[in-house]
């Protein structure tokens, strides 16, 4: 299962047509994440987006911005720690994915009601310069610690997509690649045809 994250500053071409070229291919979904903008933008954002994703039958997930998502009628929500911590649920009911960065984070998300867990950075990436990976160790130290599906992010490719797998993660998230990466729909084939789906349809 595959979840490609947005930057869209990374972007040689236009986001939205980036992000059409992706929806094409049908990942699992689109996380949203464009921390840099405020709240009216990224609202302005996410329903040009969200019309994009939902031509293509591609979930959407907003990152962080709870009322936004719930305004939207959206079914997931990407949050921090901190943030989950703080979360209350609104009338709108949403499944909540929460990153997490060790073993003690990955378990306290899930006693705090998270639906899934993304757990990072694996490999070396860019997006984390100077920060040293946690690993393959890492990984299955958080999938043996929790019963909720655990996706990777941080330096995943298709090479090793198969490590990733065997370590216990339902799928991962790419960010640097979906951004950059010259035929979009060919990444994702490569990495959604070679990932089990987790949580069914989102269109139920």
């Amino acid at each position: 299962m595959l979840i490609c994250v947005t930057q869209r500053k990374l972007c040689q071409e236009n986001f939205l047509y980036r992000i059409q070229q992706l929806a094409q291919a049908k990942p699992y979904a689109v996380l949203l994440r464009e921390k840099d903008l405020d709240l009216p933008s990224y609202e302005q954002l996410a329903w040009k987006v969200k019309e994009i994703c939902d031509r293509y039958g591609v979930l959407l997930i907003l990152h962080q911005n709870s009322t936004v998502a719930e305004k939207m009628k959206l079914t997931h929500l990407q949050l921090s720690l901190p943030a989950l911590r703080a979360y209350q649920k609104g009338a709108h009911s949403l499944l909540i994915g929460a990153s997490v960065h060790s073993v003690a984070e990955a378990k306290e998300a899930e006693a705090l009601g998270a639906s899934y867990i993304v757990a990072g950075h694996i490999y070396a990436t860019d997006c984390k310069q100077g920060t040293p990976p946690r690993g393959l160790s890492f990984l299955r130290q958080v999938c043996q610690a929790v019963s909720l599906p655990v996706f990777a992010i941080g330096g995943i490719t298709s090479n090793n997509m198969k490590a990733i797998l065997e370590s216990g993660a339902k799928g991962c998230c790419i960010m640097s690649e979906a951004m950059t990466c010259q035929e979009p729909a060919a990444l994702v084939h490569e990495f959604a045809t070679a990932i089990p789906p987790v949580f069914g349809s989102h269109r139920e």
